[in-house]
């Protein structure tokens, strides 16, 4: 099974672009510049809670647009069949 902070990111990847300004910029200063949530709270002038609420609802958010969309699962899959030589020459004599 895949990290769920690994995942978190891919997930940001295919939808960070649904999220406020804002949960962006909390979801990037936690996840990829791995700054506190004390560090966050205090460059935003907003509490440690209400910056921990706030990646808890990105998360959510981005798990509820994969658990609707599936881009990530299907990405996968694609992958996967492009593993098999034959399902590879099988999609590209239909292409």
């Amino acid at each position: 099974m895949i990290d769920n902070t690994i995942f978190l990111g891919i997930l940001y990847d295919y939808y960070g672009e649904l999220l406020t300004d804002k949960q962006k910029d909390f979801f990037e200063s936690y996840y990829f510049e791995n700054l506190t949530l004390q560090e966050i709270a205090d460059m935003n002038q907003v509490s440690k809670n209400a910056v921990h609420k706030t990646l808890v609802a990105i998360e959510e958010k981005l798990k509820y647009y994969e658990e609707k969309l599936s881009f990530y699962k299907k990405t996968e899959k694609i992958k996967e069949c492009i593993k098999d030589e034959t399902i590879l020459k099988q999609i590209l004599e239909i292409l």
